[in-house]
């Protein structure tokens, strides 16, 4: 049978599922397919920051050693593939998972809000008579409707930023990834505003953990206190780790005033080059 929502007084369905999809694909046709999903494309993207942040941190070795990071990624594949391939597929996955977990967020939220007259048309969540009681959903579940476009927007500035340089303009040095981020962080509104995409990005991920748990059915009292501090912990790491980028640039201890190398996309790049392989 395909899925459907009826209001609590007994009328008509709110949606259907015209044509019920090949199997595994129908699961993601019900709510709780599409949690799953969410929970599941969430870890993955979880992976990713974690795994991008400690890859970032090269920053703090110079500008050979991050030519030298920037360099292992785009020949992922130990020369056994054409160059970049490995990396571009790993980057069309992370498109695709963001923007299921995307999909999956913004359809269960209406099917919340269509289930109910007393719905709110943003978040979903019931609006009751009375001040309502927010125990069980804490800030952080409150604000993901905010912290999720938020980290959206960022993610999009991010790639224009230092990906492909739009923002930077003629500042932006293709394959000089140590100049590009102190370039666009000693701006002091990029900095303050990768500092508030980062506070956000804490808060979505803080909940998302928490609540990933209790989607994957890891829910029981005699541990759900490990659960709140894996959240807090893996928050609050990324966090400190994904601030402390613009802000030590802002303080002018990460800078390029000892910088052997040139800045340019030919012979500056030929000498990290040289330099990574010195080392």
């Amino acid at each position: 049978m395909a899925p459907t929502a009826t209001q609590p007084t007994g009328s008509a369905p709110v949606f259907t599922t015209k044509r019920p999809l090949p199997f595994p694909l129908n699961i993601y046709q019900s709510a709780i397919g599409r949690k799953w999903v969410m929970a599941w494309t969430g870890v993955g993207l979880l992976g990713f920051v974690i795994v991008h942040m400690i890859g970032n941190l090269h920053l703090y070795e110079g500008p050979s050693r991050m030519y030298e990071y920037a360099e292992t990624l785009r020949d992922l594949g130990g020369g056994l593939l054409p160059r970049t391939l490995v990396l571009w597929i790993m980057r069309v996955g992370l498109l695709a998972m963001f923007l299921v977990h995307l999909h999956s967020a913004y359809t269960l939220k209406e099917r919340s809000r269509l289930a109910s007259q007393r719905a709110g048309f943003i978040g979903g969540a019931k609006k009751y008579e009375s001040k309502r009681d927010y125990v069980a959903a804490n800030y952080a579940s409150r604000t993901m409707r905010w912290t999720g476009p938020i980290v959206g927007l960022y993610v999009l500035f991010h790639l224009a930023d230092l990906t492909w340089g739009w923002w930077l303009g003629d500042a932006y040095v293709r394959g000089d990834p140590y100049h590009n981020v102190v370039e666009s962080l000693s701006s002091i509104p990029v900095a303050i505003l990768y500092v508030v995409a980062n506070v956000a990005l804490a808060v979505h991920i803080f909940h998302g953990t928490w609540s990933m748990f209790q989607t994957l059915g890891v829910n029981n009292p005699r541990y759900n206190g490990l659960r709140r501090n894996l959240a807090t912990v893996l928050a609050g790491v990324i966090l400190v780790g994904n601030l402390s980028f613009p802000v030590l640039v802002q303080a002018g201890l990460v800078d390029e005033d000892n910088r052997d190398c040139p800045v340019n996309d030919s012979t500056g790049l030929e000498c990290l080059a040289e330099a990574a392989e010195a080392h």
